[in-house]
């Protein structure tokens, strides 16, 4: 008789070989085998993170991080869907903007940080500038191979039927290219994220990039660290709204990932 192994979710074994990190982390630090001016020990962090929380003293830094988090987010993806319509759709358009994107695009987008102060002032605006372009660009570029990658028999179908304009944009181009602009979205959000924090360590008196420079400077590591988990946490927040909001926008997208492929290839 054949036994059947115990298959552990895979989630089960992320938890466990994080806890067990944790726990190797601690011991060695308490044994003296960890230098707390290079990792302090993980209790250490947590009441750091809990000092400034209760104080107060964490909450505005946090807030005006997802403000800019989510400023950029709005407005480079608004715009970099809209942009990505209109190239998707046009070969001559892509045609004449596709130099500037080369060029502009594998830009980092914390190097133009000094030209947008020059051009935005030294204030919020120059930030989140920098963090619009950061989201801009995946999300055009997804968003053009979104509705590139249509068949154009759909399309030719819609018509045959009277979809044109709104209607056939609303029903046929809108839903087959939703897709790619949810994964350009969800690598925008990550890059958003990781220029907010990269602008606020280059310059700001406010936010979590702001509080990792400032502890550093006067070497507070524990709160680096503190800070650093707080950051982590806001990616998985993030990430976690994006997830939902693809369920909710492609419902039939998440039952696809569910069921998984008919056949796999490794097992």
């Amino acid at each position: 008789m054949k036994s059947q192994s115990v298959r552990v979710p895979a989630k089960v074994i992320s938890a466990a070989i994080a806890l067990a990190a944790v726990a190797l982390w601690e011991t060695g630090s308490s044994l003296g085998w960890i230098s707390p001016l290079l990792a302090p020990a993980p209790s250490g962090i947590v009441k750091a993170l809990i000092d400034e929380i209760t104080s107060g003293d964490l909450a505005p830094h946090v807030l005006i991080t997802l403000y800019r988090v989510i400023s950029g987010i709005l407005i480079g993806g608004s715009l970099g869907a809209v942009a990505g319509m209109l190239l998707g759709m046009s070969q001559r358009a892509r045609d004449v903007t596709d130099p500037f994107i080369s060029a502009i695009h594998p830009i980092p987008k914390i190097a133009i940080l000094p030209v947008l102060m020059v051009l935005l002032g030294i204030g919020d605006a120059s930030r989140i500038a920098a963090i619009s372009l950061a989201v801009f660009f995946p999300m055009m570029i997804n968003t053009m191979n979104g509705v590139r990658q249509i068949n154009p028999t759909h399309l030719d179908v819609a018509r045959n039927y009277g979809a044109a304009g709104v209607n056939l944009f609303r029903r046929v181009v809108l839903p087959a290219s939703l897709p790619m602009i949810l994964s350009g979205l969800r690598i925008g959000v990550n890059l958003a994220l990781l220029i907010t924090i990269s602008v606020e360590i280059a310059g700001a008196n406010q936010g979590l990039g702001s509080l990792i420079w400032i502890s550093w400077e006067v070497m507070r590591i524990d709160l680096v660290y503190a800070s650093l988990v707080v950051i982590m946490l806001l990616g998985i927040s993030l990430n976690v709204v994006v997830n939902e909001a693809s369920r909710a926008l492609a419902p039939w997208l998440t039952e696809r990932d569910r069921q998984g492929p008919r056949r796999r290839l490794f097992h």
